[in-house]
């Protein structure tokens, strides 16, 4: 566990994947990896992201557990390395209440309780659980700096599938 104002340095590389394990939430990580271009597509248009290396992608999921965990990881998986588009919904898209899991990519990402999922198409907030609510993970060249952290447990994973 970890006190709620802690920052912490974390090494991560393109084989793992970081697991944020709280009560009613979950939040995994992985580097964005030598795949420059990501697309996020809204209703009216595709925007090109073009991402470094040591970029994040983060994933939240509203629920605990392995199956959310597994859920979290293939999410991640189809992202990265099934060059799979990331969708926003519009504001009053009734899919919204419905997702487990929701996804960003970018340098930085703060997880928000405040924002509808899958609606926010600025890639630097994430919708979460409330325990998570403040969290801010920073892409760094050997790893991932983490702000914010509430108790949690975090482990570091192999990312495969």
């Amino acid at each position: 566990m970890n006190d709620l104002t802690s920052d912490k340095n974390i090494p991560l590389d393109n084989s793992e994947m970081i697991l944020l394990r709280g009560k009613s939430g979950t939040v995994a990580i992985v580097k964005a990896g030598p795949r420059s271009q990501f697309f996020l597509e809204t209703e009216d248009e595709e925007i090109v992201l073009g991402l470094d290396p040591n970029d994040l992608i983060v994933a939240s999921a509203f629920s605990a557990g392995e199956l959310y965990e597994n859920g979290l990881k293939c999410v991640l998986y189809m992202v990265r390395e099934l060059k799979s588009p990331l969708i926003v919904l519009s504001k009053n898209h009734k899919a919204s209440a419905k997702l487990p899991i929701v996804v960003s990519v970018g340098e930085r990402t703060v997880i928000s309780c405040n924002i509808k999922p899958g609606t926010h198409p600025d890639q630097d907030v994430l919708c979460g659980s409330d325990e998570f609510n403040g969290l801010e993970a920073i892409g760094t060249s050997t790893g991932v700096e983490l702000k914010n952290i509430p108790p949690c447990v975090i482990t570091r994973v192999k990312f495969k599938i």
